[in-house]
């Protein structure tokens, strides 16, 4: 539990006040339920109401007969990480942005605007209320959060109310997705981290007001002892092991999450996408119920689909009786999405108390085989800190290529705190006993690895039939033999590349330290471990 606002101003900021304050406006509509926010979407323009019924409608405050409604956006349909600004940082001056947040604030004084509220957090140990504010014309925005995030009924308003006190402010987030600046052609999504605010200007794909609501979330865990993960969690019942899943999209985070093996495991989900992990006693908390699923992988017709609540840029076409239907795997565009019950995993838990066994980092790396375990917790951090992947369609870039290698610090670009924080926190966890892999989701020099693969290294690590090898060269890398994708000690020419892409990750930290002018500076010993790595070779 936290509080809408403090009276110590020096908790206030500038942007905490012109944000929270436009809320309070008389042009703000309070949507009550889940059943009002679909009535509005249901009516707002551009908004195609199929045949399909929700499955148990009422589970989720839907009304009964409630139909799948489906919200196309125009040539936008991924996140842009190169529109976040964030307060207080090196570069940001406070005067010029609060005088643009003022201003965008100001130019939707004739629109009506909803405001709805949410909790971040299933479990009285951390539950932090949200609020957010959209612009009419943008009502399936306002269902959609409502669906993805917790909504205030009864239940959770109790939950909410007896819940662990949280010294911190409420979450409030401002948007006008038509808004238009010259100096800022692919919007603005504008945070303030430590006072739990954002302004989210000038885009409309909803995946910003999801990452944006839990950007301040996962800040305000970290905050108060808790691990930031953006990645999927989950155990296996039967041999009490909770292994933890952290890629970016498209990387096979949600899929190893659900992954059922053939039925050969009984498996507890906490999130396939965004959860917290205690520090003290590793205990793990998911942030919200839904998922916010990509639909590439769901045929048309999938039995999966009967979970989906409501959808987004994804086709739609009639059958031979006149029934719409929805056409996924990205036929329409990229990144085609839709929220999906948390029902889909007919095993959910929103509080995982069996401490976390396994972290595994998902990586699109062709240096690496398909599972590497990492025995020092320094490096197992640090191979964290530079997850290499490649970026999929869900995120919006300018002037850089899809396929190109990138490093993104534990797989989350939505970090509105210093990464050492990430860093020292892993590190922790890996020195507690956890065990960290990578798990190589992509090609191994140029051989695909296949999904089978990799499902199949889990189940032998399951079973306690993993037999790793020694790492050529490597002193605290150990590898499990696949056919076909092990490493040759006496293959020069691949570990010429292997130092190369380790020689990246030093440079990757080097340079952020100083593109961010030291706000994700890390520690030398990452660059030491690494350098070690690199003699070793």
């Amino acid at each position: 539990m936290v509080f809408s606002s403090l009276k110590d101003k020096a908790r206030i900021s500038s942007f905490r006040s012109i944000i929270e304050s436009a809320f309070h406006r008389n042009n703000v509509y309070k949507v009550e339920s889940v059943a009002e926010a679909y009535y509005l979407a249901e009516n707002s323009p551009g908004t195609i109401v199929t045949d399909i019924p929700v499955y148990e409608p009422e589970f989720h405050g839907l009304p009964s007969g409630a139909k799948i409604l489906v919200f196309n956006d125009g040539a936008v349909y991924g996140r842009c990480a190169q529109a976040r600004r964030i307060a207080f940082t090196p570069g940001i001056d406070e005067k010029e942005y609060t005088t643009i947040i003022r201003e965008a604030v100001y130019q939707t004084r004739y629109n009506r605007m909803y405001h709805a509220e949410a909790v971040i957090g299933l479990h009285q140990d951390f539950m932090v209320k949200a609020n957010l504010l959209v612009p009419e014309g943008f009502e399936n925005i306002v269902l959609n959060w409502l669906l993805n995030f917790q909504p205030l009924n009864t239940k959770y308003k109790e939950m909410y109310e007896s819940s662990t006190p949280i010294d911190d402010l409420e979450i409030f987030v401002y948007s006008n997705p038509d808004w238009h600046h010259p100096d800022f052609p692919l919007g603005l999504t504008f945070f303030d981290p430590e006072h739990n605010v954002a302004a989210l200007l000038g885009v409309r794909y909803f995946g910003e007001f999801k990452k944006g609501t839990l950007t301040l979330g996962w800040g305000t865990a970290d905050r108060h002892g808790y691990v930031a993960c953006h990645g999927g969690i989950k155990r296996y019942d039967d041999v009490e092991k909770v292994f933890a899943f952290f890629g970016l999209s498209g990387s096979g985070k949600s899929t190893l999450t659900h992954a059922k093996h053939g039925g050969k495991y009984k498996t507890t989900i906490t999130h396939d996408d965004a959860f917290i992990i205690n520090t003290s006693d590793l205990t793990s908390i998911a942030l919200e119920p839904s998922y916010f699923d990509k639909t590439a992988d769901y045929s048309i017709g999938h039995p999966d689909n009967k979970f989906i609540l409501t959808a987004q840029n994804v086709g739609i076409s009639r059958d031979d009786q006149g029934k719409m239907y929805l056409v996924t795997e990205d036929i329409r565009n990229g990144n085609g999405r839709a929220i999906k019950s948390r029902l889909w995993s007919p095993n959910r838990i929103d509080k995982m108390d069996s401490p976390i066994s396994a972290v595994f980092w998902l990586m699109k790396d062709p240096a690496i085989p398909p599972i590497v375990k990492i025995d020092n917790p320094i490096l197992a951090s640090t191979m964290g800190t530079t997850l290499a992947t490649k970026r999929t369609s869900a995120e919006r870039v300018v002037g850089v290529s899809l396929d190109k290698l990138v490093v993104e610090p534990y797989a989350n670009p939505f970090r509105t705190y210093p990464l050492a924080n990430d860093y020292e926190k892993f590190k922790e966890l890996f020195e507690k006993g956890i065990h960290c892999y990578i798990l190589n989701t992509g090609n191994f020099m140029g051989k695909e690895i296949p999904k089978e693969v990799t499902l199949g290294i889990l189940e032998k690590l399951l079973e306690q039939e993993a037999e790793f090898d020694k790492f050529p060269r490597i002193d605290d890398f150990s590898y499990m033999p696949v056919n076909g994708f092990s490493p040759s000690e006496d293959d020069d020419e691949y570990f010429k590349f292997l130092k190369n892409r380790i020689a990246d990750r030093i440079e990757f930290i080097q340079t952020r330290a100083e593109e961010t002018k030291g706000f994700d500076k890390l520690p030398q010993e990452t660059v030491d471990v690494l350098k070690n790595v690199i003699d070793e070779i």
